[in-house]
C-alpha cells in the first residue's frame, strides 16, 4: 500500500514539475515578447516624443517596468495551485487548437475561390477554341490514337481530412463529487458507528422503525465513553458528529486532491495533443497551398492555351475552305498537314492533363506535376514556332 501512495506521488509530482516547466517557458517567451514589443516602439515613436516626459517615465523606465512585470509574472506561475495550472494550460491548448483550425479554414477558403477560378479557365478554354478545334479535325478526317484510349477527366481535387477536430475539454474542480462521495463516506460512518455502538450495549435494533428516544439517548451517551468520560448524551452526540464530519472532511479532501492532480496530468496530456495537432495542420496547410499554387500556374497556362486554339482554329478554318474538306487528313498540303498535328497534339495534352486529379488524399499529385510540365513545353514549343 505504502509502496503503490509512494509511485502515485511520485508521478502528481512529475506531472506537476512538467506542467510548472511548460508553463514557466510560456511566461519566458511572453517576457521576450513583451522585449521585443519595447524595443519596437522605441523604433517607431520619434525621440522627441519624450522631451516632455517627466524623470521616470522614459521608454528605458516603461521597458524596464514591463521587464520586472514579465518577471513577477513567472514568480506568480510559480505560486499558482495544480488547478489554476491546469487551467491555464488548458486554455493555451484551446487557443493552439483555435488557431490552427482558423489557418486551416482560411486555406480551404482560398483553395475553394481557386478552385473556382480553375473551373471558369477551363470553360472558357472549352468554349473559345478547344472544341471548335476538336471538331474541325473531325471534320478534317484527322484520326489519332489518343482517342481509343482517352480518359474521362478527373476530379480537380481529391481531398482527405487526414485530422480528426480535437475538443478541448474543460477541467473541473471535483467539488460536487467530493461533496457526493463525503456524504456518502459520512451516512457509511454514521451507521457502522451506531452498530458499533448497539454491539457494545448488547442491543438490537429494529430497522423497520425509528429507534425510541429512551434508545436514541442510550446509544448517544455510549459515544462518550470513547473519550474516557461517563455516559453523557451530549457529549456523546458531539463525538458522533465530529467523527462523521471527519470522515466526510477526509474523503472531500482525498477526492478533490485526486481530481486536481487528475486535472493537471490531462492538461499536460491535452496542451502536449494540442501541439501535435498543431503541427498536423500545418502540414495540411502546405499541401493545400502547393496545390494551390499548381492550380494557379494551371490557370496561367490555360489562359495561354485557349489564345493558341484561337489562332489554331482560325488556321484550320482557312485550310478547309481553301483547300476543302477531305476524308483522310494526309491529303492536305504538308504545311497543312503540320497545322493539323500540331493543333491536334495540344488537345492532347490538354485532355492528358485534366484526366489526372491535382491532388490526391489532400497532397498534391506527382503526376499531375509532371502533365503540366509536358503541358507547358508543348505550349513553349508551339509559340517559339510562332516566333
Amino acid at each position: 500500500m505504502n509502496e503503490n501512495r509512494n509511485n502515485t506521488d511520485e508521478i502528481i509530482r512529475n506531472v506537476e514539475d512538467e506542467s510548472s516547466e511548460m508553463l514557466e517557458q510560456m511566461t519566458r517567451e511572453s517576457m521576450d515578447n513583451v522585449e521585443t514589443e519595447a524595443e519596437n516602439l522605441l523604433e517607431e515613436v520619434p525621440a522627441n516624443d519624450f522631451e516632455h516626459e517627466p524623470l521616470g517615465n522614459t521608454a528605458e523606465d516603461k521597458m524596464s517596468t514591463e521587464t520586472d512585470y514579465a518577471e513577477e509574472t513567472v514568480k506568480t506561475v510559480k505560486k499558482e495551485s495544480k488547478q489554476q495550472k491546469a487551467k491555464r494550460l488548458v486554455e493555451k491548448a484551446r487557443y493552439i487548437v483555435n488557431e490552427a483550425d482558423e489557418l486551416s479554414k482560411e486555406c480551404r477558403l482560398l483553395l475553394a475561390e481557386d478552385l473556382a477560378e480553375y473551373e471558369d479557365a477551363k470553360m472558357n478554354l472549352k468554349e473559345h477554341g478547344f472544341d471548335s478545334c476538336t471538331a474541325l479535325l473531325e471534320t478534317m478526317g484527322y484520326r489519332s490514337s489518343f482517342e481509343e484510349t482517352e480518359a474521362k477527366e478527373a476530379v480537380v481535387i481529391e481531398a482527405k481530412e487526414e485530422v480528426a477536430p480535437m475538443v478541448i475539454k474543460e477541467v473541473s474542480s471535483g467539488r460536487f463529487t467530493g461533496i457526493f462521495s463525503a456524504l456518502l463516506a459520512g451516512s457509511a460512518t454514521a451507521v457502522g458507528l451506531v452498530y458499533f455502538a448497539t454491539e457494545k450495549l448488547e442491543m438490537t435494533l429494529d430497522i423497520s422503525k425509528v429507534p425510541s428516544p429512551e434508545v436514541s439517548e442510550k446509544i448517544a451517551s455510549w459515544f462518550s465513553t470513547l473519550v474516557g468520560m461517563e455516559p453523557n448524551v451530549y457529549v456523546g452526540t458531539a463525538v458522533f458528529g465530529l467523527s462523521v464530519a471527519a470522515v466526510m472532511a477526509i474523503v472531500y479532501s482525498l477526492r478533490v486532491t485526486l481530481k486536481v492532480n487528475s486535472n493537471l496530468h490531462h492538461a499536460v496530456k491535452q496542451f502536449v495533443e494540442a501541439e501535435l495537432y498543431a503541427e498536423k495542420k500545418a502540414d495540411c496547410k502546405d499541401a493545400f497551398e502547393n496545390v494551390e499554387a499548381h492550380m494557379k500556374e494551371s490557370i496561367k497556362t490555360f489562359k495561354t492555351y485557349e489564345v493558341l486554339f484561337n489562332e489554331q482554329q482560325g488556321k484550320l478554318k482557312r485550310i478547309a475552305h481553301i483547300e476543302g474538306e477531305k476524308s483522310d487528313a494526309s491529303e492536305y498540303h504538308e504545311k497543312s498537314f503540320r497545322e493539323i498535328r500540331d493543333t491536334q497534339k495540344l488537345i492532347e495534352v490538354i485532355k492528358d492533363f485534366m484526366a489526372v486529379p491535382m491532388s490526391k488524399e489532400g497532397k498534391l499529385s506527382e503526376e499531375s506535376v509532371a502533365r503540366l510540365e509536358t503541358l507547358k513545353k508543348e505550349m513553349d514549343h508551339m509559340i517559339e514556332r510562332l516566333y
